[in-house]
């Protein structure tokens, strides 16, 4: 039993009132609602940055050609024959007369004499193997010359060297030794024939016919466009550019011979070969160089079937109608400025409007003539994302037919720079 005197009353804590306890409910649904959306915002914004950016693309905005202003240069073509004219590494200043197959007379000793370079190479200065006059083919001598023919003159078991056997060929011009290396070199003049036509085709000459390693013969037919394919081409072997540039040579029995081609060392031209008989009239195969822009050019052309009553008259008239294409070419060829430095050249294209443009930080200039069409070639690497501005990114080149290209570098215009952070959030939304 329990002392009433002692006995402890435990007050009764009253429970909350009841409206406080409802208005809890909605807050913290409110405050969770906000959160989540708080989350989702991020999450949509978070979202594109763990994108990668698509890598900058570079659109070329520079044409792939272009031609050079001006008026094209008048060539002073000879009224009569034909004529074609080239420039090494440049391309063709054109064409006069009919391109058909006509009589080439000592022309064709062009081909007798790469042919024997070919098969038998010299080195510059070298001599060469001997090769040694038969009794035959001194005792031709006497009937080549009753006919009138260019000759040097040979006896039985002279010995020439096969350097002197062309220069005898290509400065005198002699018809017996361009036959004796013929049959020096294949066994007979026939078998000969027949490699100088092979030659000819696997060159692309296809109006050209030879009959005899001479020109003697009228049956040997050539055009001026092919004469001139094959005189760039024999104008590559060293030998033969050496003795065609010659004024004059020493040969056994026949002592000092001079080039019957006068032109050389005038006007710049080293070369080629002259021709005359009263079928094909004068022809002159010829190579010139000039230096235009500090760059040294090669001017290769033909003149065929200028008129005359004799050798001296008909090889005036073939002189006089080149010394003018000579010097027109010289003069035609020039510095023309075909990319400016400034010029756009490209646009880049970066991620979300981003970009910046390239540009020539030079002037590119090529040597050539009005009309003539430049190739342009442009060389750019992949863009990075950020690139400052005169940042050097890329090459434009130019270059006229098989000419060396001229080449600049590329800079940027304004820097290239990775869209911001809110950029890439506001365009997503």
């Amino acid at each position: 039993m329990l002392d009433s005197a002692t006995t402890q009353v435990i007050p009764r804590v009253p429970p909350p009132p009841s409206g406080r306890r409802r208005a809890g409910g909605p807050r913290l649904l409110i405050t969770g609602l906000l959160a989540l959306l708080l989350i989702g915002t991020a999450l949509v914004a978070v979202e594109p940055l763990r994108r990668p950016l698509p890598a900058p693309t570079v659109t070329r905005t520079l044409p792939t050609s272009a031609i050079i202003a001006g008026k094209a240069p008048a060539m002073p073509w000879p009224r009569i024959g034909q004529a074609a004219l080239t420039v090494e590494g440049f391309g063709s200043l054109g064409t006069s007369g009919k391109r058909k197959p006509v009589p080439i007379a000592s022309v064709t000793k062009v081909m007798t004499a790469y042919v024997i370079l070919t098969e038998h190479p010299l080195d510059p200065g070298e001599q060469g193997p001997e090769l040694t006059v038969s009794a035959a083919q001194a005792a031709a001598y006497p009937r080549e010359q009753a006919r009138g023919e260019s000759l040097v003159p040979v006896v039985a078991g002279a010995v020439f060297t096969e350097r002197q056997a062309l220069q005898a060929v290509l400065l005198p011009s002699a018809n017996n030794m361009a036959r004796i290396l013929a049959a020096w070199d294949a066994g007979s003049v026939e078998a000969f024939v027949a490699k100088m036509n092979d030659t000819a085709a696997a060159l692309g000459m296809a109006d050209t016919h030879y009959t005899d390693p001479s020109g003697y013969d009228p049956g040997t037919v050539s055009t001026a466009v092919d004469q001139v394919i094959l005189a760039r081409k024999a104008m590559e072997l060293p030998t033969f550019a050496e003795i065609v540039a010659q004024k004059k040579a020493t040969l056994p029995i026949a002592g000092t011979v001079k080039n019957y081609n006068t032109l050389v060392g005038r006007d710049g031209v080293v070369g080629i070969k002259t021709g005359s008989t009263d079928e094909a009239g004068g022809c002159l195969v010829f190579a010139a160089v000039a230096t235009v822009g500090g760059r040294r050019m090669t001017i290769v052309g033909a003149v065929l079937g200028q008129p005359g009553a004799n050798t001296p008259v008909q090889l005036d008239r073939v002189f006089r109608a080149t010394r003018p294409l000579v010097r027109a070419a010289t003069a035609a060829i020039a510095l023309h400025p075909i990319v400016r430095a400034g010029e756009q050249v490209a646009t880049v294209h970066g991620p979300l409007g981003t970009g910046t443009t390239l540009h020539a930080a030079q002037d590119v200039s090529v040597l050539g003539w009005p009309g003539m069409r430049v190739r342009l070639d442009v060389a750019i690497p992949a863009v990075p994302a950020r690139l400052p501005a005169g940042t050097e990114r890329g090459r434009v080149s130019a270059a006229t037919g098989g000419g060396r290209p001229v080449a600049t570098v590329l800079r940027t215009g304004p820097g290239l720079a990775p869209p911001s952070t809110w950029d890439r959030i506001r365009h997503h939304r």
